[in-house]
């Protein structure tokens, strides 16, 4: 009767061969046949995140440790945005395992930002706001950031200016407008995000951006908006006519 590896609870044999354990391999081979048939869509998150660590840990039963991250962190979302640190808190978890997570949230960013770079923003809007959602929505700390537009309202530039802590971040309004004119913007959009999940802006928010619009009027540049990113939903400054 084979030995059996306490963490793993997979035959020590087995796994010192570099052998998959069958019942193992065909959960795994049914697992992508049904991603590649019907999509992630069709998939629960748990699942979704097993097809992500299969390639971090090889010759284990995946499951229990999907689970367990979606228990500790919510949603599949807040799993692969969770900080560094607090993942290698979680039991199961290691370098492996981490670097395969980042890389697909690091996929989903670009992705996102892709779709908004290079192109009309105003008319883009709801990719605008995609991508904001998607990379700031779901960070423990605060981050400002500055959408640069040209004269057609094209993004030149999308920078991150700051971060700060849980509840606050520390912005400079002339760094921001001296930053415009040195990208030669025209317009500028700002984000940031409420890591508490509610989007209501601060009085500290709204005085900060009273602060930004008066250097860029002074400049002849164009303040289009201030996002605020919740965990939801995101909040306009200019549709709560707060611009």
């Amino acid at each position: 009767m084979p030995l059996f590896d306490a963490d793993s609870v997979q035959p020590v044999d087995d796994m010192t061969r570099g052998r998959v354990p069958s019942y193992i391999g065909d959960h795994r081979k049914r697992l992508r046949e049904r991603f590649l048939i019907g999509g992630a869509a069709a998939m629960p998150d748990y699942e979704v995140l097993e097809l992500i660590l299969f390639r971090a840990i090889p010759r284990q039963d995946v499951k229990p440790l999907a689970h367990l991250l979606l228990t500790v962190f919510g949603d599949f979302n807040r799993v692969i945005s969770a900080p560094v640190a607090r993942l290698a808190e979680v039991k199961g978890v290691g370098e492996a395992v981490i670097t395969e997570l980042k890389i697909v949230e690091a996929a989903a960013q670009r992705l996102a930002r892709s779709r908004i770079l290079q192109r009309h923003v105003i008319s883009s809007w709801a990719a605008v706001l995609d991508y904001c959602h998607t990379a700031m929505a779901h960070r423990d700390t605060e981050q400002f950031r500055v959408l640069y537009l040209d004269r057609k309202n094209v993004l030149v530039a999308d920078e991150a200016q700051a971060q700060g802590t849980v509840d606050h971040v520390p912005v400079y309004p002339r760094e921001v407008v001296k930053r415009a004119l040195e990208l030669n913007a025209s317009a500028l959009i700002l984000v940031h995000n409420h890591p508490s999940g509610d989007p209501t802006p601060s009085e500290a928010d709204i005085a900060m951006t009273r602060q930004v619009q008066i250097a860029a009027d002074a400049l002849g540049l164009t303040l289009h908006d201030h996002l605020v990113i919740g965990r939801s939903r995101e909040l306009s400054f200019r549709s709560e006519g707060l611009l």
